[in-house]
């Protein structure tokens, strides 16, 4: 038990460092939390917004008016999915990219203070660790195939 207290621990430390330096990151390129996940789930997906409520945890009016706030700033854009024209599609724009990049870039050089301490080798024990325990699930669910990694 007492080595399950410190995995605990360890893993909540290391989330409110995670946290600080994406809060910090998105406060200064003008985005929430949630606008930070937002967009970097969009990277390399195209979403239903009910797939993307579910995992974000929000609400569909909640969600709306995220992805509604995004589209005035021109991050993001709706339109009919190519796979099922009754389904709404969220997708990231070229500005919405660029200022994914920007972001994925500042959380790398922030992150790298941990992760630079490791060697290779570590980094993908880490990396196979922290994806078996995450499990893919979100809010205790599988997470939608469509919000999964893409290639």
């Amino acid at each position: 038990m007492e080595s399950d207290d410190a995995l605990e621990d360890a893993l909540v430390r290391m989330s409110f460092r995670v946290m600080a330096v994406l809060t910090r990151i998105g406060s200064e390129h003008d985005l929430s939390l949630t606008q930070l996940r937002l967009l970097g789930l969009l990277r390399d997906r195209r979403p239903r917004m009910t797939d993307l409520a579910e995992f974000l945890g929000l609400d569909k009016s909640t969600m709306s008016g995220l992805v509604e706030r995004a589209e005035r700033r021109g991050l993001v854009a709706r339109g009919k999915s190519p796979a099922d024209r009754r389904v709404v599609d969220v997708f990231i724009t070229p500005m919405g990219s660029e200022l994914a990049q920007r972001v994925q870039e500042a959380i790398h050089v922030a992150l790298a203070p941990y992760t630079d301490r490791l060697a290779a080798d570590d980094r993908e024990a880490l990396t196979q660790l922290l994806d078996s325990l995450s499990g893919r699930l979100t809010n205790g669910k599988a997470q939608p195939e469509n919000l999964r990694a893409g290639p």
